[in-house]
């Protein structure tokens, strides 16, 4: 066997431990973008403004229904997550479209100064259209109001729109293909931070493959925007040693917020 596919196997089961997960789904990779030294080119004017760049996304696949692949408006071009989610909401650009029940844009505030970001819908999410409605979801509210926040006070969305088969991780192609949409909501919102939920989300937002432990406890720069890292709901309920480093994760989040001290 190639030495790097042993390696990188043996990192994925240790990192699938890691989280708790008894059940692997084990699928060849390609580079992403970013493995390929393809450069996103985000920008941004201001504190106050963020103005995120777009690369070219269209597939020059026929059959694709996202509009600027046929010809229509671009997903750059909504200029709120109504007409973002009208233009996108039908999109076909990779196999998952063909097995999800239902489109998961994200919910919350369209305002939000707090975006929470997954990694992709759940059973749950793919049955009603929403983020974070199953047991996770429930768990994540409540982590959102430990802080003494309100859910519709912040944004939630995931990485990928829609399902992955057996809730097996993302792929890079998937990523590739649906991270547009998620990057075109950030310029919307403009949110002034931003939690990412899990080591792949983690990983995908801040190009990086370093482990969960080495992305928490910091703050990162998401092209201008704060960005911290803390574990995924789900994980939290195959392991519930994890919810104390959780909480001081939640409390680093709210005080680099706005300042406010939890106890």
């Amino acid at each position: 066997m190639n030495p790097d596919i042993k390696k990188y196997a043996a990192l994925f089961v240790a990192q699938r431990i890691e989280i708790g997960e008894k059940e692997w789904f084990f699928q060849p990779r390609v580079p992403s973008a970013a493995a390929k030294g393809v450069s996103m080119a985000f920008s941004h004017d201001t504190a106050d403004k963020k103005t995120f760049g777009k690369p070219d996304t269209a597939c020059g696949d026929a059959a694709c229904r996202i509009p600027e692949c046929s010809g229509g408006e671009t997903v750059s071009s909504g200029e709120t997550l109504e007409e973002l989610h009208g233009a996108v909401k039908e999109c076909l650009r990779c196999s998952l479209g063909d097995t999800r029940t239902r489109f998961v844009f994200g919910s919350g505030n369209p305002h939000a100064p707090i975006m929470f970001i997954g990694e992709a819908p759940g059973a749950e999410e793919d049955n009603q259209g929403l983020p974070f409605v199953g047991r996770a979801g429930q768990l994540l509210t409540k982590m959102i109001e430990s802080i003494k926040l309100r859910r519709e006070d912040v944004y939630i969305a995931n990485i990928l729109k829609c399902r992955p088969p057996g809730n097996r991780d993302p792929l890079p192609s998937e990523i590739e293909k649906c991270e547009p949409i998620l990057i075109r909501q950030i310029e919307i919102i403009r949110p002034r931070i931003i939690c990412a939920l899990g080591r792949i989300s983690g990983q995908t937002l801040l190009r990086s493959t370093a482990t969960l432990g080495a992305l928490r406890e910091k703050v990162h720069d998401y092209h201008g925007v704060k960005l911290v890292v803390t574990y995924h709901p789900a994980a939290l309920l195959r392991n519930p040693q994890w919810k104390r480093p959780t909480w001081e994760d939640l409390k680093f989040l709210r005080r680099e917020y706005d300042g406010m001290e939890i106890s």
